[in-house]
């Protein structure tokens, strides 16, 4: 039999690859990303995706499953579903900009790690939901990181608010910031330089919570999410 109601979601690809940000920098992962609008991608149930996903896991090598992409938690019933099905061998993470807190309460019994990537482009109230999404997850009992990628026009003021911040509510939070690079700098390897704005804003950072590390991104097509 053939389920025809019930939760389904777009998603755009399922590949292995190397994690290009964050706390699992540099792991080969297993990415399902879920699809943005007009994106083109295939409607998975949760059978058909606990299926799709366990048939590669169980042919490749990984360190962990990335649930990353356009608004993964939008497609939380759809997930936990999955989960509910099959049982990983290897962790899973959720790459997600915070901005759905209440989802985090209700998957993280099923995942390993909620990783909250803050862009510093959208409202305070975004940076709120993002903190309070750290603290559903530290309140669950999973890890849980926050990503900070500022832009150029991010000041090292906003940065340590939601630092301290972050502390405050969740005092276990892994925070990785991605420095921003523009001009003639690249986010590569050998070449890439940082503005020496980084060693003052990570002394700083450090003063106020100690699990802080500054990394360069992996660059595509290496670098995933």
């Amino acid at each position: 039999m053939v389920r025809t109601t019930g939760p389904a979601a777009a998603i755009a690809g399922i590949a292995p690859g190397i994690q290009g940000q964050g706390v699992w920098m540099g792991r080969r992962q297993l990415f399902v990303r879920f699809a943005a609008e007009a994106e083109t991608a295939v409607l998975y149930t949760p059978e058909m995706l606990a299926r799709h996903v366990s048939r590669v896991v169980e042919q490749s090598p990984l360190h962990s499953i990335s649930l990353s992409g356009r608004d993964p938690l939008a497609s939380e019933e759809l997930i936990r579903e999955a989960l509910s099905q099959w049982k990983p061998p290897v962790p899973v993470m959720v790459d997600c900009d915070g901005e759905r807190p209440d989802a985090v309460t209700l998957l993280a019994p099923h995942v390993s790690m909620i990783q909250v990537t803050v862009e510093f482009t959208n409202a305070p109230s975004s940076l709120d939901r993002a903190l309070a999404s750290l603290a559903a997850a530290a309140a669950a009992g999973r890890e849980h990181a926050a990503v900070l990628a500022p832009h150029e026009g991010t000041t090292d003021g906003q940065m340590l608010w939601f630092i301290e911040q972050a502390h405050g509510t969740a005092p276990g939070t892994k925070i990785v910031v991605h420095p921003a690079l523009g001009g003639d700098r690249t986010a590569g390897g050998g070449g890439g330089t940082v503005d020496r704005r980084y060693a003052s804003l990570m002394e700083r950072a450090m003063a106020i919570h100690h699990d802080v590390v500054l990394w360069l991104r992996v660059p595509s097509p290496v670098g995933g999410r």
